[in-house]
């Protein structure tokens, strides 16, 4: 008998599917169409068991989906535009482009042995030229649509990386990339309209049931939708009032302060004329411009000597204060501070002596607020002191709505509904991206290249030696003429968010090669994207402008009104981690090991190693598995099934060496069930009947899992169905037909292996391309039922009986049972309880 050759099985199937082209995609109106897609990835030059995880996913789904009859796109392409490239130029010479295109390629060769049902004609990186320049043809369209503007604004600003940064992209108060502390600087940047789809793309989640509830609320949260009061404080020297908008108007009556944005106009009014308050706020811009940077920094504020009249009390006069924590572009860039019920402001009271009034109380506990602000939920109820609208006792919501209406009624102000949702800044000062196709022109000034001219090519010959981006001193590709008068002009030299590139990626994978963005009848026949996988850290950033996106592709005319949800059904899947060995140095410091270089626990010096599991996989933590490590040791097959088999796919899973080797054991005992049964002699066996109830049973099982994402309980039954066929007795015809079944369950999973043992054992064409087995219902009602005993309510033995024997002859056959009879030693029992279908008890 052969052994289980997982390397030469691999390579001649993956030639095998290749060679019949069943991966291709086309159009087709005799099958409906299935679209499976995975977040391409950054071409780092290496893929991970993470990558190997995702990509199975995907491929599990595409291959199911063939089978059941679908036309199904699962195709590839690579993020591949950003600042790695460029640090990678700067650190070892050579050029971003060179860089990107050997990990693309390293890449590509990684994946292809993992058998991916991948239609790689469709392939594209987004830095290739043929993208970018529908990508910049896109951008005009949704420029003359008034998608797009330009204006100065206070921007996050890199200082390692000398790029402007989205709000989403400052995690913590430092760039997403560098890591650096992000300070606050005014640009001429250019803007996505994203927040007038603000109140669209918030009602839309209510129909994205496919989505996991937590990517919802986490884009719910984002777009932060409010509803509050917009009103004025008159100031006493007669400037310009200041206008506030506040979501707990109820609490007008505890102001203590009026506080403004360090780039509120009138913070710079003063700053012209004060030297102190020019000092204070170029502190304040060197800090981040993020509601959580701001949060976590410290709170600063100075007094601008201004005050202004309360609104209810024209003899109530508040100080006017700079605060750092202030944002400008959120309501209107000015707040009146509520110590007694907002911590934030408590704090900053206290530090700088300003007063503390309470607005209510609890009822519970009606003490004057100290050391913490009382915050209760809006639907508690509470004491309210002196309330203007004449409330004694009610919830915060009630007297917020009692506050606006009164407001309105007296004419001092209005109700607004606000988003947190900013315009989406998508300027960045690098090379690597793809350029911004306008011009500035002294006599036109701002001029979108002519399309004919697109794309608007990246040079070839710049460097890095001098921070900055390079674009800017090149004068060959800077300087150009005019698209409107031909006179001379600039080229922008900013180049867009890599945000941008991935946004409507999965657009142009329906007609990839195209001479426009997209082809509306492709468009109309793929999309929308029936399953998306990726992981959960792209809730936000990613599947939000991506939404953005399909809106404004639907505008230009470049999607159908069906795809502004791009995405029918999305899936987050878990990371793979594996424990870390670690030590540490004299300072306390870890000092990290790799596997082979721990026996027993202890390094070969004899020190003890400490064993950290379920890490995140770090190369710096050096507890990395190579991929191709694996497949080289045990064949992609091993792998797929070990990454599906051990977790949920929703949830973390933990690589071990160990589940690995079990994991390849198991296939080849597979391998070698299929080469008893083909070697059996043609002749009857007992079980029969058994089996292919078993087989039945198997197939609805892994059906319904595989339909679930259920891919480790469908595995599962997988592992149960394959002991059961090792021990049956049925003949040869049965076992054949179980084994057969047995390859097509697992196909999607382990292809390669289930391919060779379907050829071997007589399959008609590809297993790939194999109608799925459909249970057959009748075959899941089983004849029979295994009743539990218990004997004093504990249970003693079991019996199996006929499902509808009657229970006088369920209680017969249960007292004959030996255990039983020795619980009875002769005696009759003094009751038996029969529950058909359930259990018999018998009480001695």
């Amino acid at each position: 008998m052969s052994r289980y050759s997982a390397a030469e099985i691999e390579a001649k199937w993956q030639q095998a599917w290749d060679k019949a082209g069943i991966f291709r995609a086309s159009r087709t109106t005799d099958r409906p169409k299935y679209y499976v897609l995975e977040m391409f990835p950054y071409p780092s030059g290496r893929i991970h068991m993470g990558h190997v995880r995702n990509y199975t996913m995907g491929d599990v789904i595409a291959r199911y989906k063939i089978a059941t009859g679908h036309n199904v796109l699962h195709p590839m392409g690579w993020d591949a535009f950003g600042m790695p490239a460029e640090n990678a130029a700067m650190a070892i010479g050579g050029h971003p482009k060179t860089w990107t295109y050997d990990n693309i390629a390293d890449m590509r060769g990684q994946m292809k042995p993992l058998g991916l049902s991948i239609d790689w004609s469709r392939e594209f990186a987004t830095c290739d030229p043929e993208y970018y320049g529908q990508q910049q043809a896109l951008f005009l369209d949704m420029l003359d649509a008034g998608l797009v503007y330009r204006k100065n604004a206070v921007v996050n600003w890199d200082p390692v990386d000398m790029t402007v940064l989205a709000n989403e992209q400052v995690i913590d108060g430092k760039g997403w990339r560098s890591g650096a502390d992000v300070e606050r600087r005014e640009l001429t940047q250019w803007f996505f309209r994203i927040s007038d789809f603000s109140e669209e793309l918030l009602d839309a989640l209510d129909g994205l049931e496919n989505w996991p509830a937590k990517v919802r609320l986490m884009q719910e949260n984002w777009i932060g939708k409010s509803r509050g009061l917009e009103f004025s404080f008159d100031r006493t020297d007669g400037g310009d009032p200041i206008t506030v908008y506040t979501t707990r108007p109820d609490t007008l009556m505890g102001a203590s302060f009026v506080g403004i944005s360090p780039d509120h106009p009138i913070a710079r009014q003063l700053e012209a004329g004060n030297p102190e308050i020019a000092e204070f706020v170029a502190k304040c811009r060197r800090g981040g411009t993020t509601a959580e940077a701001l949060e976590k920094a410290e709170k600063l504020g100075f007094d601008t000597g201004l005050t202004v009249k309360h609104p209810l009390d024209p003899n109530w006069e508040l100080p006017v204060w700079i605060a750092n924590f202030i944002l400008m572009d959120y309501g209107t860039g000015a707040i009146f501070a509520c110590p007694a019920h907002d911590q934030r402001d408590l704090d900053f009271c206290r530090k700088y002596d300003l007063p503390v009034r309470d607005t209510f109380l609890s009822l519970d506990d009606p003490k004057p607020v100290d050391a913490e602000a009382f915050v209760p939920p809006k639907t508690e109820r509470v004491k309210w002191l002196d309330h203007f609208a004449g409330l004694d006792v009610a919830t915060g919501q009630e007297a917020i709505d009692a506050t606006i209406e009164l407001a309105e009624k007296q004419g001092w102000g209005k109700g607004v509904t606000n988003f947190r949702l900013r315009d989406w800044g998508l300027s960045r000062q690098r090379y690597w991206g793809c350029p911004i196709p306008v011009v500035h022109c002294d006599s036109c000034g701002v001029v979108p290249e002519a399309k004919e001219n697109l794309p608007v090519r990246l040079p070839d010959d710049v460097t890095f030696d001098i921070p900055g981006n390079p674009l800017d001193r090149h004068p060959t590709w800077r300087d150009c003429a005019c698209p409107s008068c031909g006179g001379p002009a600039t080229r922008e030299t900013d180049t867009m968010d890599t945000f941008v590139d991935s946004s409507w990626y999965f657009a142009r994978f329906t007609a990839p090669h195209a001479d426009t963005p997209t082809k509306m009848a492709d468009a109309e026949y793929w999309m929308n994207v029936d399953q998306y996988i990726g992981g959960i850290e792209h809730a936000i950033l990613h599947l939000l402008y991506s939404r953005f996106f399909a809106r404004a592709m639907q505008i230009t005319g470049h999607l159908p009104k069906k795809a502004i949800e791009p995405f029918d059904a999305l899936f987050t899947q878990g990371m793979v981690t594996h424990e870390i060995y670690q030590t540490r140095d004299a300072r306390g410091r870890p000092v990290y090991h790799l596997p082979e270089d721990v026996t027993d626990g202890k390094l070969a010096d004899g020190t003890e190693v400490e064993v950290i599991p379920s890490a995140k996989m770090s190369k710096s933590k050096k507890n990395v598995v190579d991929p191709i490590n694996i497949i080289g040791a045990y064949g992609a097959d091993t792998a797929r099934w070990f990454v599906l088999s051990d977790s949920p796919p929703e949830r973390d899973v933990e690589w071990t060496a160990s589940g690995a080797e079990a994991a390849f054991k198991h296939l080849g005992r597979v391998w070698s069930l299929s080469e008893r049964i083909a070697s059996l002699p043609d002749e009857t066996g007992d079980g029969d009947e058994d089996l292919l109830r078993a087989m039945h049973k198997a197939i609805f099982d892994v059906t319904q899992g595989v339909e679930s994402f259920g891919f480790n309980a469908a595995i599962a039954k997988l592992y149960g169905f394959t002991n059961t066929l090792a021990k049956s007795k049925a003949g040869k015809s049965a076992q054949q037909q179980a084994i057969k079944t047995l390859a097509q369950l697992m196909s999607p999973m382990t292809p390669h292996l289930s391919e060779d043992i379907w050829a071997r054992q007589g399959g008609e064409g590809l297993i790939a391309t194999a109608p799925w087995p459909v249970a057959d219902e009748t075959m899941l009602i089983e004849d029979t039922v295994t009743l539990p005993i218990q004997i004093n309510g504990k249970r003693r033995a079991e019996i199996d009986l006929p499902r509808d024997m009657p229970k006088d002859e369920i209680e017969k056959s249960a007292l004959a049972v030996d255990a039983v009879q020795r619980a009875l030693d002769g005696a009759a029992p003094k009751k038996v309880i029969v529950v058909p279908g359930r259990i018999v008890n018998v009480v001695v």
